[in-house]
């Protein structure tokens, strides 16, 4: 059985989603912390890899609105070939263009706080770490959706 993780890169978290490519199914995993160095990101992606038996990694690529790569897209490039030195596993690279949306639509809003005020910090971040693993499952979907239609 293959199994694919989709990663959702971000400043402070990574998104992570996994897939049995036989079943054509992304689901949402976790959400790592980002750290400062890219070994210790691939470190804790490694973990992943080996403890799911994933065969490849699908990295969202923050392409600009017209479809043209920018600066984020440069740097999730450099971050991926750092990280896929350490890994040992093909990865490869999807659109990742309104995701992040989809994913907040699929999550709906943060929780209220105490007494029906403003949600805590501690909800927020929790929020945002949902999203980032929702719109990780949603890159790796879409990968899946484009090779499932090119096998056609």
């Amino acid at each position: 059985m293959s199994r694919l993780l989709g990663l959702d890169l971000g400043d402070r978290r990574i998104g992570v989603a996994l897939a049995d490519a036989a079943d054509g199914v992304a689901s949402p995993l976790t959400t790592l912390p980002r750290r400062a160095e890219p070994a210790a990101d691939a470190a804790a992606i490694a973990d992943l890899v080996a403890r799911h038996d994933a065969m490849e990694i699908v990295v969202g690529l923050p392409l600009d609105m017209s479809g043209t790569e920018g600066r984020q897209a440069a740097a999730t490039r450099a971050w991926a070939a750092a990280v896929a030195r350490r890994l040992g596993v093909p990865l490869t690279f999807r659109d990742e263009r309104l995701s992040s949306h989809v994913a907040e639509g699929r999550v709906g809003p943060a929780k209220r706080g105490r007494s029906g005020g403003p949600p805590s910090r501690t909800q927020r971040d929790a929020h945002r770490a949902r999203i980032d693993r929702e719109a990780a499952a949603v890159i790796l979907q879409d990968e899946l959706d484009a090779r499932r239609g090119s096998a056609r």
